[in-house]
């Protein structure tokens, strides 16, 4: 009548839609907005900050709530970024939300970026690590657009965009 469920069954409280929730897991970890973190933090779960980070971040899916502050690098699978970034980020796909300020070098395959978010830095496709040949340097062309001539984008050393504008 009044037996226990083993633990590893635990179950969620209800959603607020109504209906019953998953078994716990220990995939996702959140960081209140009442903590502070000094020092790196590395996690093969899911990662929800609210709080403020001085250091480095490296996860599998990372989500920042609007207050929060992370100061070091970022690197995952995915990220979802509303808050403030001082630090360079590399993600496979990365969202960036209206209230998000960035600053730092971007990386990525896939980006979003939501009209009002603001990034100062260079972006760059995220690189492949399997030491592929890269192709050989073409010098760039110059084009000519409304009288002015523009040289399009190169790839730089460090596999960012340059572009030349006219001066």
């Amino acid at each position: 009548m009044f037996s226990k469920k083993p633990a590893d069954t635990a179950m969620v409280p209800p959603n607020p839609a109504g209906g019953l929730s998953k078994p716990m897991s220990s995939t996702f970890s959140v960081i209140g907005s009442d903590i502070t973190i000094k020092g790196d933090v590395s996690a093969t779960a899911d990662l929800h900050i609210d709080g403020r980070v001085e250091g480095d971040i490296q996860c599998a899916s990372l989500v920042q709530g609007e207050a929060s502050t992370i100061q070091g690098k970022i690197e995952a699978e995915t990220a979802r970024l509303a808050g403030v970034v001082k630090g360079s980020i590399t993600a496979r796909e990365l969202v960036v939300l209206q209230t998000a300020r960035i600053e730092g070098d971007v990386h990525y395959e896939a980006l979003t970026i939501e009209q009002g978010a603001s990034v100062e830095g260079h972006f760059g496709m995220r690189g492949k690590k399997d030491g592929a040949a890269k192709a050989p340097v073409q010098p760039p062309k110059k084009v000519a657009f409304n009288d002015e001539t523009l040289t399009p984008p190169t790839q730089g050393e460090n596999g960012l965009d340059r572009i030349s504008l006219p001066s």
